[in-house]
């Protein structure tokens, strides 16, 4: 009987703790008018928040990423680029039907799970404006640079333990970033 109530005090005291907001970094904008971070209210629940020095300018619903993202707003306020540094490896394509008497060939060309996107562009309503996928960013030879785990991949230098400079925002309003074995990316708004 003890040990039950010990165990239902224990999770009266942690409920608040799992209730509690989590919030990303906030970013702000060129031109310094505008900041952008997504808010973690529960688990699944999210809620992209763009504001002014006087308040919020608009909120989306939506869970665009997580907190350890990247977000960075437009000079206008209106659009946000999100990088996923942390990215779900994509399924690989059916394999083709096997013909009798004839030798599997390699299909040509990156793997399937680097074709998925790693960044996009959104509008203040969610819509999916661009998007970049990895095989957008570095070639074939440069995915064996990515950083492979069981499910998921890394590709940003400067974030989750890949040396280099990190994603940023320059004084044009131009984001800037470097996948692992490439060059500087530039995503405009």
């Amino acid at each position: 009987m003890r040990c039950r109530a010990f165990a239902l005090a224990l999770l009266f005291l942690a409920l608040p703790a799992l209730a509690e907001e989590r919030k990303g970094r906030t970013r702000v904008s060129a031109n310094g008018l505008f900041s952008v971070s997504l808010v973690e209210v529960a688990p699944g629940q999210c809620r992209l928040e763009v504001t002014k020095e006087s308040g919020p300018v608009w909120q989306l619903p939506q869970c665009l990423g997580n907190v350890d993202d990247f977000f960075f707003v437009s000079n206008d306020g209106e659009r946000v680029w999100v990088l996923w540094p942390l990215v779900e490896k994509g399924k690989p394509p059916p394999p083709p039907p096997k013909v009798k008497g004839k030798k599997q060939k390699r299909p040509k060309g990156p793997p399937a799970w680097a074709n998925v996107a790693v960044a996009a562009q959104y509008d203040s309503k969610g819509n999916r404006l661009q998007e970049k996928r990895l095989t957008e960013l570095l070639n074939t030879r440069q995915l064996s640079e990515v950083r492979q785990l069981t499910h998921h991949f890394k590709w940003l230098e400067g974030t989750l333990g890949i040396p280099g400079k990190g994603p940023r925002l320059t004084d044009a309003g131009v984001v800037e970033f470097e996948p692992v074995g490439g060059t500087t990316q530039r995503l405009t708004f």
